[in-house]
């Protein structure tokens, strides 16, 4: 199958996930046989623009931008996979092109001008559930009302008239969480499955625990790093991976059996998780789907996480850890994931197999590649 994936990469300045991701599945179909051309944008190469910044906020305010349309007719693809837009590409090309497209939703920018449903501390859906003027009140992207008015002018229209979302043959969620709480905006769609990513398998499984959980990730209010530390148990060993705005604070509450290590490289998490107790995630946001999540249960380590998020619901589903509703229960979570320790690694492992191998994902996607291709007349 020749598989097109369109994608505007955001900056490496600042690590993203989405990109790795996005690189990892173009591999993966690559290895698996199929035709792949990634028809891509980089914020790196545009931004060196003087008025770049302006022009960004045009393009998602107006459905300006690049167009892909070139280089798709170029390639001819059999299906069209779509994982971002903003802020370099058009959407106006996707009234031009006939051909079936599908798309992955990784965030909630389609609903909120941060991307999150988050603000303030707390889940915040005022503006999927009315206007998206809080967004600009509350300056919700990059904490500047400025920059949050594009986003507020591209999503007024409420979710069914987002020019991606309404124009795909099929959308592909990364958790139930996520696909119910579209579904909850009024989300509607020809087609709608959950695949959640894939992890490589771990090459260094069941290796010696030292003792200590591990955070992997940005440190920002939404990821609960603040309250996590604030909370954490004495005499529990605690590993924090990662950087962001909130570094500062962290270094201060980094004491005790808590260290701050500051921003490491995926292949490095990769290397240190097999030998951690547990991973912590601490996310008070909807989260879409952690991907160090799977890489721990790749890594065979049981995780504890905190409700809201769709890592916390995975684990109550499927015995890999515990989940915690207050932080005072936080505690008493670790402790009981600690005395049955073995056993929940054996259900990570066996969790993972089950779920979130390459192999897997692979299956998925093509089935529904397949199955919208044979419904679109072009």
């Amino acid at each position: 199958m020749r598989i097109a994936v369109v994608h505007s990469f955001y900056s490496a300045k600042t690590p993203s996930g989405e990109n790795t991701v996005v690189r990892m599945q173009v591999d993966a179909l690559r290895r698996a046989g199929h035709e792949v051309a990634i028809v891509a944008v980089h914020t790196d190469d545009l931004s060196t623009s003087g008025n770049y910044a302006l022009r960004a906020a045009w393009n998602v305010a107006s459905g300006n931008g690049v167009s892909p349309v070139e280089e798709l007719q170029k390639f001819a693809p059999d299906v069209v996979h779509v994982h971002n837009l903003f802020p370099n590409y058009s959407s106006k090309w996707l009234a031009e092109w006939r051909g079936p497209i599908v798309a992955t939703v990784h965030n909630y920018r389609p609903v909120c001008a941060a991307g999150t449903l988050f603000r303030d501390g707390q889940t915040c859906t005022e503006c999927p559930e009315g206007t998206q003027l809080p967004a600009i009140v509350h300056g919700c992207y990059r904490n500047s009302r400025l920059a949050s008015i594009p986003l507020v002018i591209k999503n007024a229209g409420g979710v069914n008239k987002d020019p991606l979302l309404a124009r795909c043959n099929a959308v592909v969620f990364l958790s139930e969480r996520s696909r119910k709480q579209y579904a909850d905006f009024g989300f509607k769609a020809p087609a709608v499955f959950t695949v959640p990513n894939f992890v490589e398998t771990s090459s260094r499984e069941s290796l010696q625990s030292d003792g200590r959980w591990v955070f992997v990730g940005r440190l920002s209010d939404e990821k609960g790093i603040l309250p996590l530390l604030n909370s954490w148990p004495s005499g529990a060993g605690l590993d924090v991976y990662g950087d962001g705005p909130l570094a500062s604070e962290v270094a201060k509450l980094a004491k005790n059996q808590v260290t701050w290590h500051g921003s490491v490289s995926r292949e490095e998490v990769l290397g240190l998780l097999p030998g951690k107790h547990g991973l912590v995630i601490p996310s008070v946001c909807a989260e879409q789907f952690p991907t160090v999540y799977a890489e721990a249960l790749a890594a065979g380590l049981p995780v504890v996480a905190k409700t809201g998020n769709s890592a916390a619901d995975d684990v109550a589903s499927n015995a890999v850890g515990g989940v915690f509703h207050e932080w005072s229960e936080l505690p008493s979570v670790l402790r009981r994931v600690e005395s049955d320790r073995d056993t929940f690694s054996r259900n990570a492992s066996r969790h993972f197999y089950a779920s979130f191998t390459e192999r897997q994902w692979v299956a998925s996607i093509t089935d529904i590649y397949t199955s919208i291709s044979a419904g679109v007349q072009r």
